[in-house]
């Protein structure tokens, strides 16, 4: 695993980055004859943003089950907050926005706010959590009446209406139009300033990259690499080459150097370790070749390398 960068702590914060606030130690989990979880270490510090990502059936929402208290572990220890998760204490520092579950649909936004409210200590006033989750002018609608992005939007505002220390975000910008989710991403930040802790899963691999201080990448129940999005980025030193060619899927991935070929619109997008030698061999081969453009691979080329080596050694090992 990659050592994790030394967080610099913004203005404001009050909590102590080297404060384990959430862990797996050891974990396992099966379900039956499945292995969900396999010897999972994994530590989650005071006032960070951790970005948990997987393929479909990695493992993610079993870990955050397990840290919400929402079942036992097969074997090892979960701890948050340095205690059991089902503590009554944790519970009312810890929010969750899950995938899972159903909200009445015939209570109006602000009920439900205030409903949940309720089982809190010392909620958000209602006013902070419609302004948060940008309801404002959605306060009165019925929940059934809504968008899906409006109803994710209420289920953020649920998440956070007990102001807790621990945010749990599962897929939290799911429906959501591009504004909707710039202006949760801001509201995150903003509650990470205030000291807050989020573990966040997302399919969206822009916003790991945009919120988080360190990912950890997950598959097959086994945490494969952990560090800052630099650090994770920078295991894949490969290139990404966009072009508009004359020449067929089948011909570009017979150029040496060629890892991986995909049709992108009109161009084609092709990855490779050294960009170099299969540009000079594009122009050799496609003199109509245009739209060149040569850039270095980002998380999602990361993210991709990992799991398929992953896949690739557990077949070899199973």
């Amino acid at each position: 695993m990659i050592a994790t960068a030394e967080r610099t702590e913004a203005p404001g914060k009050t909590q102590d980055p080297e404060l384990i606030v959430a862990s797996l130690a050891s974990v396992n989990k099966n379900y039956g004859s499945v292995r969900a979880l396999r010897s999972v270490n994994f530590d989650v510090r005071a006032g960070e943003v951790v970005a948990l990502l997987g393929p479909n059936g990695a493992g993610k929402t079993t870990a955050v089950k397990l840290l919400l208290g929402l079942m036992p572990p097969t074997a090892g220890k979960v701890r948050v907050f340095g205690a059991d998760p089902t503590d009554p204490g944790n519970r009312i520092r810890t929010g969750a926005m899950l995938q899972v579950g159903r909200v009445p649909e015939t209570l109006r936004v602000r009920e439900h706010i205030d409903l949940f409210s309720a089982y809190y200590q010392k909620p958000m006033p209602t006013a902070e959590v419609l302004a948060a989750a940008g309801l404002e002018k959605l306060s009165e609608r019925k929940f059934g009446e809504l968008s899906g992005g409006q109803r994710q939007r209420v289920l953020f505002a649920l998440a956070i209406c007990g102001d807790p220390d621990l945010l749990f975000l599962d897929e939290p910008t799911v429906g959501l139009d591009v504004e909707a989710r710039r202006l949760l991403w801001d509201e995150i930040r903003r509650l990470v300033d205030r000291g807050k802790t989020v573990l966040l899963t997302t399919h969206y691999l822009q916003e790991a990259d945009a919120l988080a201080d360190r990912i950890a990448v997950i598959n097959q129940g086994v945490i494969i690499a952990e560090g800052t999005p630099a650090e994770i980025k920078a295991l894949t030193s490969g290139k990404k080459i966009r072009c508009i060619t004359s020449l067929s899927l089948s011909h570009l991935r017979q150029i040496p150097g060629v890892k991986e070929v995909k049709e992108d619109r009109e161009a084609v997008e092709i990855h490779a370790p050294e960009a170099g030698r299969v540009v000079r061999e594009l122009l050799a081969r496609d003199a109509t070749l245009s739209g060149l453009e040569v850039t270095s691979a980002g998380l999602e080329e990361a993210f991709l390398a990992l799991t398929q080596d992953s896949e690739r050694n557990g077949s070899q090992t199973n």
